[in-house]
């Protein structure tokens, strides 16, 4: 019996080797030498560093054997950076980590919960498992798939793949097939709610009373149905398009000596398609597309982005853009486009008419427009009602019904042969047509009683033009004359007095007993914050009110240095910044006037206040800050980070518009705060993570804040609120992180109206702007393209800093 015992041993242990390879603890991998990936006992599939152009990712593919090119079935971390120095993977017993030579910065890819691996195995099912020291499986990649199923593995219910950015960039794109409760598969665009609305595809397996139903890619190619408790089968997936390329396979799977891997994937296209891997025996493979589930890509929601509709031309979609707009970007025409003519200046609500000329479009399949206006005219009508409005850039006529909406539009599809479709006109201006009119189809021209209005008011601007330039030539000449005999004079009569700033800037030079009477003897404080204390003054004998604020740290080198500093800050002039009206030089003593914001700070109005604002109000206030971090970022002559952006730096001014105060003033601080400037500067709550650690700080440090700032003001609360009667809602980006993936935010707004698209789009800015690693959030001019709906944005990775 020992004997027998032993050969049954000695079997089985074989077995386990013939399917599955050992990787032992401390085994490792390296971006930099010819060892890049552990292979499965038939070198079909390997685990390991697989090279695109940006760098390097580690993941699954289906090995070529350097005959084919791979296929790439699974990646790890898929949405961080990839690794663009060299890197090392190592197995341990806390799963998978990577490693960077440049940083030394460690990364979990597997595993990263547990600490009792074992060992490991790239199994030829093409699945990557873990195990701990009872041979038990305790992580492997089938239960985390990125955009691509194999023969043998499952999709559990209410799990998802998400489509891969590019064929080179495998970071999530823009679309997801999710596997719902009732059983149904279904194609949505990524950033989308789960509703028949927003779906592009469905299976239509409608199952009921049956729960953990899940999608099974069965070894044989077909797409099943299956109850993940007892395996029992429901159904069959319909995948009903055959591709061009499913002949060739049938002819070629005829072959006996060929073995066939299966695999589904929902591509880059927003398609699902089921894909046939023919093995040969020297080791190189065929890939097969053999079904998928949409004939015509233009069904898919999303091919072709904002303001352009997808079409056919040749069999083959593409993207073109509609009538007054142009492509963002001629090289990438599925991203969208953008208007090509300037808008018209608006009175009292009503348009220039003869700036603007309807065009209109038939065949336009357009089911998702959010429409501010809806009545019964006749199309006429219709035509003169969007020329006349300001807001209305698009209407939609349909049946005797005008509806009318603002740009952008999305999921477009001509189809000229659908005439059942509505008419749309859109609004363009006149003089892009003209300067288009060699290339534009005669049913697109003008009308003629609008060429010549048009024609008329070029006249209009041509002699405007040669009067202001007239203008200009006289005030240009009344202005030297005033130079050379007033203010050259008056230099002359102080030339034995600095004039300093005020000469540069028109800032105006106070004593220190001016500003002290102008504030009472600095009796009443408006705040105090990190630099000093903050004092409500008035000058012009009480009718003009100011804020002047007391500096506490200041530079050691003294008045010239200080005024230097004040010379960068004082030229940064916009709308959304407080403006800096004046300063102080005296002894030791420096103070800075500005202008005085009536309404207090967003902290007041968000944390304090008695009157909720309204959501256009916050929305307002989010763009109003928005725009002032970019002109600091971008538009300045020198870039100022503010490092300090919180609810108590932005002000309310008397109309309601925020400005953002305190820019700029880290370059005042004593030079010995100077030195430790990552540790000391900024808020706590509102820092970004480098802060923390010995990194160099940039503009994206503000984004961060911004991020934080910005999460508040939609939810009125702060990020972190110990008073809440749940501990899970303590900390809000967490809380707002969960219910943006159950597609649940509105529930946080409670009762409140409002546009809950427009709700998801803030809450996914604020979420990309609090990312851990700096080079994930974008840039404050991307912030205010998204903010506005001008760009496509994506549901962020879950952010973690903000957490702890």
């Amino acid at each position: 019996m020992a004997l027998v015992s032993a050969l049954l041993l000695l079997l089985s242990s074989l077995c386990v080797q013939q399917s599955s390879s050992t990787i032992p603890l401390g085994a490792s991998l390296s971006s930099a030498t010819q060892t890049t990936s552990w292979t499965s006992p038939s070198r079909r599939f390997a685990f390991g560093f697989y090279n695109r152009s940006n760098g390097h990712y580690v993941g699954v593919w289906l090995d070529g054997n350097g005959k084919k090119a791979n296929k790439v079935i699974w990646t790890a971390n898929r949405d961080d950076p990839p690794f663009t120095s060299d890197a090392t993977l190592k197995l341990n017993e806390k799963g998978v980590i990577v490693s960077t030579a440049d940083s030394g910065e460690k990364m979990f890819i597997a595993n990263g919960n547990q600490s009792d691996a074992y060992s490991a195995s790239m199994l030829d099912s093409g699945n990557f498992v873990i195990y701990n020291k009872d041979n038990h499986i305790i992580w492997e990649s089938f239960q985390h798939p990125t955009d691509t199923i194999l023969g043998g593995q499952s999709l559990l219910n209410n799990s998802q793949l998400i489509s891969s950015l590019s064929e080179n960039d495998p970071s999530a794109g823009r679309y997801r097939l999710r596997m719902q409760n009732d059983g149904n598969l279904v194609l949505y665009p990524l950033e989308s709610e789960n509703s028949p609305k927003t779906a592009y595809w469905r299976s239509k397996n409608y199952v009921t009373n049956v729960a953990n139903l899940s999608l099974r890619l069965h070894s044989t190619g077909v797409l099943q149905l299956i109850n993940n408790i007892d395996s029992s089968v429901y159904g069959t997936i319909p995948l009903d398009y055959q591709e061009e390329s499913y002949s060739d396979f049938t002819e070629s799977s005829s072959n006996n000596n060929k073995s066939i891997v299966y695999s589904a994937s929902l591509d880059v296209d927003g398609n699902f398609r089921l894909y046939a891997h023919v093995f040969e025996p020297n080791g190189g493979f065929q890939t097969y597309a053999m079904r998928r589930a949409l004939l015509n890509s233009c069904k898919i929601k999303g091919f072709c982005g904002f303001n352009s509709y997808c079409t056919f031309n040749d069999n083959r979609p593409f993207c073109a853009c509609l009538p007054g707009t142009d492509f963002i970007d001629p090289n990438q025409n599925t991203i969208g486009c953008k208007r090509n003519y300037s808008e018209a200046h608006c009175k009292g609500g009503k348009a220039n008419i003869p700036l603007y000329n309807i065009t209109s479009m038939q065949g336009i399949e357009w089911t998702t427009g959010t429409f501010y206006s809806k009545e019964r005219l006749s199309k006429d009508a219709c035509i003169r009602t969007c020329l006349e409005d300001c807001n209305c850039e698009v209407a939609q006529f349909d049946k005797g019904v005008c509806k009318k909406q603002n740009l952008p539009l999305r999921y477009l599809l001509r189809d000229i042969d659908a005439q059942m479709n509505p008419t749309v006109l859109l609004k363009v201006g006149i003089i892009s047509l003209e300067a288009q009119n060699d290339t534009t189809s005669p049913d697109l021209k003008p009308p003629q009683f609008l060429i010549k209005r048009e024609i008329s008011v070029v006249q209009i601007l041509v002699l405007s033009s040669i009067l202001v330039a007239c203008s200009c030539a006289l005030l240009t000449t009344s202005g030297v004359f005033i130079y050379k005999f007033r203010v050259l004079r008056y230099k002359r009569l102080l030339e034995m007095g600095d004039l300093g700033l005020t000469r540069e800037l028109m800032l105006t030079s106070f004593s220190y007993n001016e500003l002290k009477r102008a504030t009472n003897g600095f009796k009443q404080e408006l705040g105090k914050g990190s630099f000093g204390a903050v004092y409500k003054g008035t000058l012009d004998r009480g009718r003009k009110l100011i804020a002047v604020k007391r500096l506490e740290k200041l530079v050691e080198e003294g008045e010239k240095e200080f005024q230097a500093e004040t010379r960068a800050i004082g030229r940064a002039h916009h709308r959304n910044l407080v403006r800096l009206l004046g300063y102080c030089v005296e002894d030791s003593k420096r103070l800075l006037v500005y202008e005085y914001m009536g309404n207090g700070s967003l902290a007041d109005l968000i944390f304090k206040s008695t009157r909720r604002p309204s959501w256009n109000e916050r929305r307002r206030v989010a763009l109003d800050v928005a725009r002032g971090l970019l002109y600091l970022h971008e538009e300045c002559e020198t870039p100022i980070i503010h490092c300090d952006i919180k609810p108590q730096n932005i002000l309310m001014d008397d109309s309601w518009r925020a400005k953002i105060s305190d820019f700029g003033l880290a370059k005042l601080l004593m030079g010995d705060h100077t030195r430790t400037f990552t540790v000391v500067r900024g808020t706590r709550g509102y820092m970004a993570p480098e802060w923390n650690g010995n990194t160099p700080i940039s503009v994206k440090a503000d984004i961060y804040s911004f991020g934080i700032v910005l999460l508040e003001t939609v939810f009125c609360r702060r990020n972190l609120d110990t008073n809440v009667s749940k501990p899970e809602e303590i900390i809000l980006s967490r809380l707002v992180y969960r219910c943006l993936v159950e597609r649940e935010v509105d529930k946080l707004v409670g009762d409140e109206q409002m546009d809950k698209e427009n709700l998801e789009r803030m809450v996914m800015v604020a979420l990309w702007c609090i990312q851990d690693e700096p080079a994930l959030r974008p840039s404050i001019k991307t912030v205010a393209m998204m903010l506005e709906g001008i760009t496509d944005i994506f549901i962020p990775p879950c952010p973690s800093a903000s957490y702890m």
